[in-house]
């Protein structure tokens, strides 16, 4: 391994450090460097894609038995700011195995988007600075997946915020693309503000912000329960909005104005799987707290059937897969709120792969037919036989056709949410019937039929090799990594167990093929691609357009996104602007014209009246002498 034996779990830093670095000088000197310096972020993105595995290798060497003994190797510390008796701050590292789920993931799809981006972005303007924000993107990410307290936590939280916002707004000479980066910033910042309240009351009540301290210190008792209730449904509020969960789904979809390839990393597999990962983190506080664990399962599972009947009717490519990962991230959190770490992060990890694969993918298409409206396109995939075979195995796994990645882990959390009730596991797989069908509305309104414009079927080509190989790299992984689940292929990598008994909360899942779960999930899956075939293949989609029609309301129902963005603009305009402008004029009349400037103009005035009192004749001085006398006798003799 040469230099990468020497990274163990406590060069944990050296993620942050080395994409910083290549921030920095690509940044500052990119247009002097030849090719604008993307050479140097793709060797960024390659060693913290070796240096992420020779930490998976330490990670590894102290995993014996179904567990992790690391006595104190996976954690780094020291002080920051001390100030004694009242803050201590520490830069800490912390690696377990969700950390390691989130360090592959990341380094993986981060190496691919920057080899990806290479031949996408090729002739753009700000091209240094579009590499430059990669790197700072997966410095913070890193940052935030491997710390092990909240308060440096919060802060890699907002440079993720900052850097997917400047990713967003690439092209910001597009009004488009200006707003949607404004709507994501100020979106995520509601959800923010909570996940700052609740580490402020969780240390105020802890003295600490350390992680692993707070968990043992609630698992002792230490907080009031209604103390720690509070804190903790705080802190889920910023997990809502970095994943994008309703209510505060809506600033995704319009984040597809960025570079397709930032689609890919950022609100795919990394940046949105942020509020999983802060939950995750914290699941063994949640599950003290009935009512909190509750409301994770309540909003996973709303935010998972709405975002699929949206992405129903959506005719942007990227935002169909914009919904789709808004469902599947509230897949995640219903896993987690029937207490499965296993099953949620299992889900996250193949997740990544196939979500990462179809914005490629859609990346493809638009370079080769510059068409991002799938009522545009059609009959590629003879056109474009490598984007067509690999974005369908994306759709399949989306979609839980076995044996792709997909459904393995969407089977999992099928199977853990129907031993938590039948009603939540019911709406669950009519989640995933929609999910099947729209994948399946994908792939045959843009590969299959007849092509709807002509001049783009013409233009459309196969991308070039230095995008394809990433292509053909997700692909594989998106169809083998859900075999991870399986303990002998856990074994080939080192490990006593598959996926299930190395990322666990309490105890090890021993997994087993439970046929009933199984084979429904792969019904309901199948039902959804024949329907999908049914309503789209045949007549170039008219059976579906039909259906449209017979309930036009339904229809323009999922096409509004349930009217939620029209309710928060009509709020915006009557209420917040109507409260700032009542504001604006109390600040105004009241106190600047009226306080501030008022109060100036009246002592002016004074000044000005009292002038007159100096004359410089002496009998005028002599008779107020004389008033001021009898005046001040005539008090005297009151009082006496």
């Amino acid at each position: 391994m040469g230099l990468f034996s020497v990274i163990g779990m406590q060069q944990a830093w050296l993620l942050t450090i080395v994409p910083i670095f290549g921030f920095l000088i690509v940044a500052l000197f990119g247009k002097r460097i030849p090719r604008q310096g993307d050479w140097i972020i793709a060797a960024v993105g390659i060693f913290c894609l070796f240096a992420s595995i020779s930490i998976i290798a330490d990670f590894q060497s102290f995993f014996h038995g179904h567990g992790f003994e690391p006595n104190g190797a996976n954690v780094l510390s020291f002080e920051w700011i001390n100030i004694p008796n009242y803050l201590l701050i520490e830069y800490s590292t912390f690696v377990d195995s969700i950390t390691i789920v989130m360090l592959f993931v990341v380094s993986l799809v981060g190496l691919m988007v920057v080899i990806y981006s290479i031949g996408y972005m090729q002739g753009e303007v700000r091209y240094h600075w579009y590499f430059s924000l990669l790197a700072f993107f997966l410095a913070a990410m890193f940052t935030l997946v491997t710390t092990g307290n909240l308060l440096q936590l919060y802060l890699a939280w907002e440079a993720v915020g900052l850097g997917s916002y400047l990713l967003i707004g690439f092209y910001w000479e597009k009004q488009s693309a200006a707003e949607a980066a404004k709507k994501a910033f100020i979106t995520t910042r509601i959800g923010d503000v909570g996940l700052l309240i609740g580490i402020l009351l969780l240390w105020r009540a802890s003295g600490t912000f350390d992680i692993q301290t707070i968990i043992g210190l609630a698992e002792a008792s230490y907080f009031d329960s209604t103390y720690l209730t509070i804190s903790m449904i705080f802190l889920f509020f910023g997990a809502v909005g970095k994943s994008a969960q309703f209510p505060l789904h809506v600033w995704l979809p319009d984040a597809m104005e960025g570079p397709t390839p930032v689609s890919a990393l950022i609100h795919a597999a990394t940046m949105v799987v942020a509020g999983v990962y802060l939950v995750s983190r914290m699941l063994p506080i949640y599950e003290l707290i009935p009512v909190a664990q509750n409301l994770i399962l309540i909003i996973g599972l709303i935010t998972a059937l709405l975002a699929a009947t949206m992405g129903l009717v959506s005719q942007d490519i990227k935002r169909v897969l914009a919904y789709s990962t808004v469902s599947q991230l509230g897949y995640m959190f219903v896993a987690l709120g029937v207490g499965s770490l296993s099953a949620a992060m299992f889900h996250l990890f193949t997740h990544a792969f196939f979500k990462a694969l179809l914005f490629l993918g859609s990346g493809s298409v638009i370079h080769a037919t510059h068409k991002q409206e799938i009522s545009s396109l059609g009959a590629l995939k003879n056109k474009m036989p490598i984007t067509f075979l690999t974005f369908t195995i994306g759709a399949l796994s989306l979609a839980g056709i076995p044996p792709l990645a997909g459904f393995w882990s969407k089977d999992e959390i099928l199977l853990y949410t129907g031993e938590f009730g039948s009603v939540f596991y019911g709406l669950l797989l009519f989640a995933a019937l929609l999910t099947a069908i729209y994948s399946t509305r994908l792939v045959i309104m843009i590969f299959f039929g007849k092509p709807k414009d002509s001049e783009a079927y013409e233009h459309a080509h196969e991308s070039p090799k230095i995008m394809n190989i990433p292509l053909i790299i997700l692909a594989i992984f998106a169809t083998v990594s859900g075999f991870f689940i399986f303990p002998f292929v856990g074994q080939l990598f080192g490990f006593d167990d598959g996926f299930m008994g190395i990322v666990y909360l309490y105890h090890p899942h021993v997994f087993h093929l439970e046929f009933t779960t199984m084979i429904t999930a792969i019904s309901i899956s199948l039902l959804g691609v024949l329907l999908g075939y049914f309503y789209w293949f045949y007549e170039d989609g008219r059976r579906a357009n039909n259906a449209s029609k017979w309930a036009p309301e339904i229809y323009n129902l999922f096409l509004n996104k349930y009217y939620i963005d029209n309710f928060y603009q009509a709020f915006i305009n009557k209420f917040v602007l109507g409260l700032a402008s009542i504001i604006a004029w109390f600040d105004d009349k009241i106190v600047n014209r009226s306080g501030i400037d008022g109060s100036a103009q009246i002592l002016n005035y004074v000044g000005y009246r009292l002038k007159f009192l100096q004359t410089g004749k002496i009998p005028n001085y002599v008779l107020m002498m004389s008033v001021g006398i009898l005046l001040f006798s005539f008090i005297l003799l009151i009082n006496y």
